[in-house]
């Protein structure tokens, strides 16, 4: 108890820290269209899901997912043809940090798309989660 008085704001930051991971586990677990690097590569493993990146052409040059095909956000709604055939395939979305992704998300629900998921995160997470990276040219 002693220790407890001496640095109060040491137990104050711990409790205001692990009720903010309490509070974004349960937002992030209502909200099913985003996924986990690890919840992802369960999805394209399992389910054969088409990962379609969103950055500029640059960023994608400079490394991406495996596989992933490559539409920039700037061109998802004039291209969305291109992606009829995957339609009945779960889709994730990825982008550098899971902000753009988003956005592609709202446009292809727009579009009819049913099975369509967010990389939380983006590719930072992957990265950070261990998961490879391509920089070869599609």
């Amino acid at each position: 108890m002693e220790f407890l008085q001496q640095n109060w704001y040491w137990a104050a930051l711990a409790a205001a820290s692990g009720a903010w991971l309490l509070f974004d586990l349960a937002r992030s677990q209502g909200d099913k269209s985003q996924l986990s690097p690890v919840e992802a590569t369960l999805l394209i493993n399992r389910e054969d899901a088409q990962l379609i990146d969103v950055r500029e052409q640059g960023e994608f040059a400079g490394g991406h997912i495996p596989n992933a095909r490559h539409i920039p956000l700037a061109e998802l709604e004039r291209r969305s043809g291109e992606l009829e055939k995957f339609k009945d395939r779960p889709i994730i979305l990825c982008c550098a940090t899971g902000n753009r992704s988003a956005a592609a998300l709202a446009t292809l629900k727009k579009a009819g798309f049913e099975k369509i998921f967010n990389l939380r995160g983006g590719l930072a997470e992957w990265e950070k989660a261990g998961q490879p990276l391509s920089r070869k040219r599609k």
